[in-house]
């Protein structure tokens, strides 16, 4: 090893872009994190790998991967990247005002939820600008670069801080007041076998969601008619209201279109609770004064 080494500025410039592609690997995905353009990325690492004399990437049109040298480097560097950030981030927030981005993760349903309310938040903190990005899997929020995540208290991953922001909610059945004139309500949830239902499946996984109820404390699967499946909250709702059939949706989703009289919930004694949403954040970054801001903002009664 060099005795002496002094790290040249370049070089030193180019190992977080190089620990941002790393982990996502996508130079267009780090680009966009980076504010940059995925070309002046790529050219940042082909002089790092120049300068070090190793490649440290392999390139394909679809991925991009490490080569042995660049995990050994990855796991040497990025630990440190990480603090630097993290000593960044402590330094910031020892400001009083919260300011700069808020990179928020959450299920698209999770929209219908603070829509309302997001403009209040805006307004209370101008300096802090909201980017939301709708993600109905499972990712990576640290490697992913966001400041927090939403997600279903049974979907939270380990290592997390997590906290509630809504009570237990519940999946309601509803329908629309043409659907009814042409079909009779459903008595009990084992009629939805003989109704049009339409049913949702997850993008990330392909898999079908279950209609779960409940009866005399059991939860029990029902199955359901189906002729039109969706992967989105919102459609299913749009396809209920032009009564193309019976959606299983969030309770807080239909209150507008319930109190207008576009949509009517049935089987309402057999819904199960189940745990809410939260917001939730790594336990390994000190909490900026953006981000107290928007959890406690969030943490504020949300709903009647």
């Amino acid at each position: 090893m060099k005795q002496n080494f002094t790290i040249r500025p370049e070089t030193l410039s180019a190992l977080p872009a190089f620990v941002r592609v790393a982990r996502l690997g996508s130079f267009r995905m780090a680009a966009n994190q980076l504010g940059v353009s995925a070309s002046a990325v790529s050219q940042t690492l082909r002089g790092l790998e120049s300068r070090l004399g190793v490649r440290l990437l392999n390139r394909t049109t679809r991925r991009v991967g490490l080569t042995e040298a660049g995990e050994r480097l990855l796991q040497q560097v990025a630990p440190a990247i990480d603090t630097l950030n993290t000593a960044l981030e402590e330094t910031e927030s020892a400001r009083d005002r919260p300011s700069g981005l808020l990179r928020i993760n959450m299920p698209r349903a999770v929209w219908a939820l603070i829509a309302g309310r997001l403009p209040q938040f805006l307004a209370r903190y101008p300096d802090v600008q909201v980017e939301l990005f709708a993600d109905d899997g499972l990712s990576d929020m640290v490697a992913g670069g966001f400041d927090a995540g939403i997600r279903l208290g049974e979907c939270l991953g380990k290592d997390m801080i997590a906290l509630p922001i809504t009570p237990p909610l519940k999946m309601v059945v509803a329908g629309s007041p043409d659907y009814f004139r042409q079909h009779p309500s459903p008595r009990i949830p084992e009629d939805l076998a003989n109704h049009a239902c339409l049913h949702f499946r997850y993008a990330s996984s392909g898999k079908l969601v279950e209609w779960e109820f409940q009866r005399d404390g059991h939860v029990f699967e029902v199955a359901v008619g189906s002729r039109l499946i969706v992967n989105d909250g919102g459609t299913a709702r749009d396809a209920a209201l032009r009564g193309m059939g019976l959606a299983q949706l969030f309770d807080f989703a239909i209150g507008e279109d319930e109190a207008a009289g576009r949509l009517v919930r049935v089987l309402e004694p057999y819904y199960q609770p189940f745990p809410g949403f939260y917001i939730y954040y790594s336990t390994r970054r000190q909490l900026p004064p953006k981000l107290r801001a928007f959890v406690d903002f969030l943490r504020e009664p949300m709903l009647s």
